[in-house]
């Protein structure tokens, strides 16, 4: 196939819940057990009751494919990345506030 001419398709997504289960995983490259797996150690807050009404949104995409990434080069399991991303989110928020109190760090 030429890359040059290849079309890509795919779909916005915003902070409304618009993904269920099964497409979050997909959009991951993993099983729905793995989803299952990240919202049973809080990594994943999805809204609905049932997995079969949970919905996510596209931070919850984002942050699972960081997770998916810190397992592929870190050998991190499942608890251990959430806590890496608990600490990661925690340093972005902390950038944002010292640059928002005029001393940026970078």
């Amino acid at each position: 196939m030429d890359m040059e001419n290849e079309i890509l398709t795919g779909s916005v997504i915003g902070d409304e819940g618009v993904l269920a289960l099964e497409e979050l995983a997909r959009a991951c490259g993993a099983e729905a057990q793995w989803i299952i797996e990240l919202v049973a150690v809080g990594v994943l807050a999805p809204q609905g009751r049932e997995t079969s009404d949970w919905r996510f949104r596209s931070a919850d995409l984002t942050c699972a494919r960081r997770v998916a990434r810190l397992q592929r080069d870190f050998g991190a399991t499942i608890e251990a990345a959430a806590v890496m991303i608990d600490l990661l989110d925690e340093i972005e928020q902390l950038r944002a506030r010292l640059k928002q109190a005029g001393l940026d760090v970078d």
